[in-house]
């Protein structure tokens, strides 16, 4: 077996995306008290992708923000004595507001909970609801998204990397298998 794969290409993120917008605009009939947050990195390329397809399909122009996490993070002592904090940018308040939060792949949890976190600092959201392109389980804490590309079946030694146009130059998922054998 290959120690890499790709299981998705630039035409089965588009479709995921799609998917996700058709779900959304099925269970949302009114979006006038939605918006849209991205996690860094990842999930505010997805968020604004999202936010255009909405657009196109129901006219209405979301408000879209982007949240950063890192002093929220349950490890970021781990990660470094001076974390690189970046902005956090959401210009319109969350207060009573439907949030659909969105990140690039959902694994233990926990970027998911600081997110709550940091939002949560930010205001009282009427509701928050959650939409990953890729679901890898393996959940350390009890969170589950209600909108989701793609489920992949992968061991916790495998990586998975959303690697997309905004950063990569190609829209793509790959498994990394084994990359943590000590997992």
């Amino acid at each position: 077996m290959d120690s890499k794969q790709i299981v998705q290409n630039e035409k089965d993120i588009e479709m995921a995306l799609t998917q996700i917008c058709e779900q959304l605009l099925s269970r949302h009939l009114q979006l006038s008290e939605m918006v849209l947050v991205g996690i860094r990195t990842g999930g505010v390329f997805l968020a604004e992708r999202l936010r255009q397809k909405i657009h196109q399909k129901s006219g209405v122009d979301l408000p879209t923000g982007i949240i950063d996490i890192t002093l929220y993070r349950d490890d970021w002592t781990r990660l470094s004595q001076t974390p690189e904090v970046k902005k956090t940018e959401i210009h319109f308040s969350i207060e009573d507001k439907n949030v659909l939060l969105v990140d690039d792949v959902l694994f233990t949890g926990r970027t998911i909970r600081a997110a709550l976190d940091a939002l949560l600092d930010m205001g009282r959201p009427r509701r928050i609801e959650l939409a990953v392109l890729i679901d890898r389980g393996h959940r350390e804490l009890p969170i589950c998204a209600d909108y989701v590309g793609k489920t992949l079946e992968v061991t916790q030694q495998d990586s998975v990397n959303v690697e997309l146009k905004e950063l990569a130059g190609i829209d793509q998922v790959v498994i990394e298998y084994r990359k943590y054998p000590n997992h």
